[in-house]
């Protein structure tokens, strides 16, 4: 197991760890290109070099050489932190690498200043909500946007509880 700092010669990589990952989330939730182009189950290398672009810091998490998950931080405040992007190949869940990745970011966060990291997720995936919570995630609102075909629930980490 390695957790490493990715750059931009892998977004290729990582866009096809976010796509595949994001698939089943799709599925389950009736989302397309119709009504959901932006939802990362449609990443592509493109999206992930312009996260790149925004400052955006992705990590990847390597078992046996093969990169199976990744994650990607932003820093749009001094005191807050976004983890975005969670992602695990669906052939290697449930092995604790979505929680580990999710503890570098805290981690991460934390060495940056961050006192609060967030997360949007669909406000109907209940298990992952409960997945979140029993990290230490709080709910911090819902959300509609008109140009999403579902709610999105914030949740947050707060830092100094660490």
């Amino acid at each position: 197991m390695n957790i490493v700092v990715a750059d931009i010669k892998d977004a290729k990589i990582i866009a096809d760890i976010i796509s595949q990952s994001n698939e089943d989330v799709a599925i389950k939730f009736g989302i397309n290109k119709d009504n959901n182009p932006k939802h990362p189950s449609f990443c592509d290398e493109k999206w992930v070099l312009s996260d790149f672009d925004r400052g955006e810091k992705y990590f990847l998490y390597q078992l046996n050489g093969e990169n199976v998950g990744c994650v990607a931080f932003e820093q749009p405040t001094d005191d807050v932190g976004y983890l975005n992007r969670l992602s695990v190949l669906p052939s290697f869940r449930k092995q604790g690498i979505g929680k580990q990745l999710t503890q570098h970011v805290l981690r991460h966060g934390e060495s940056k200043g961050v006192t609060r990291i967030s997360i949007g997720i669909i406000a109907k995936h209940t298990k992952l909500k409960e997945w979140y919570t029993k990290i230490g995630f709080v709910e911090n609102g819902l959300k509609k946007f008109p140009h999403l075909p579902f709610d999105v629930l914030f949740m947050k980490y707060e830092l100094k509880n660490r």
